[in-house]
């Protein structure tokens, strides 16, 4: 029997520094084998009189980006930045990361029964250059007592998330549909990550 001789090429994994500290975001990267540098970019992610939730993530998004460009070393200058915010939207009104929960509770209590949009804003910088995209999810959440919002509130997952809730966590229970990126609810919109990454020939799939 003739042996294969013929070596497969080694895969050259794409690198890429990630302005966010979230975990999702590095794992739904990992996913399409993308690996990455955390390099988290606190930056002030007030909301600005009348702006449009669309443009909030958008906005705040590149500005993550930039933030952390400024902050690299000159052996890091090479590398692509990614960065995303992620905003809840009900009747136009911004429901961002909760206070306390006290305020988690209020805004559950909003979205129980409601229909809302889940934006979530991607930029990319590349040497210099800086492009947005964003990914826009309709979301369907089932009515929920004060008894499974207590219960939730009691398990810590509503902390550091838009709208007080996580659709990979419990309260995935609570969502009845949605209508666009499941991974844009998460955080990080793979369909259009990809593109972007692929668009500056960063990613080859």
């Amino acid at each position: 029997m003739l042996k294969n001789n013929l070596h497969h090429p080694e895969m050259i994994v794409p690198r890429i520094i990630l302005a966010s500290r979230s975990p999702r975001r590095v794992d739904l990267l990992k996913q399409i084998g993308i690996e990455c540098e955390v390099c988290p970019a606190d930056i002030n992610e007030s909301v600005l009189v009348d702006e449009l939730p669309q443009d909030y993530v958008l906005r705040v998004a590149r500005e993550k980006a930039l933030a952390c460009a400024s902050l690299l070393g000159s052996s890091q200058h090479a590398m692509p930045i990614l960065a995303a915010d992620t905003t809840v939207a009900l009747l136009g009104s911004i429901l961002g990361k909760p206070e306390d929960a006290h305020d988690a509770r209020a805004m559950l209590r909003r979205l129980s029964g409601k229909s809302h949009q889940v934006h979530t804003a991607v930029a990319l910088y590349v040497m210099g250059a800086i492009e947005v995209v964003i990914s826009t999810t309709q979301v369907e959440m089932a009515m929920i007592s004060d008894a499974q919002i207590a219960h939730y509130l009691a398990t810590g997952e509503h902390v550091d998330k838009a709208g007080s809730y996580g659709i990979q966590g419990l309260a995935g229970a609570w969502i009845s549909k949605i209508e666009g990126s499941y991974t844009g609810v998460m955080g990080l919109p793979v369909y259009e990550t990809a593109a972007l990454l692929r668009k500056y020939d960063i990613f080859k799939c």
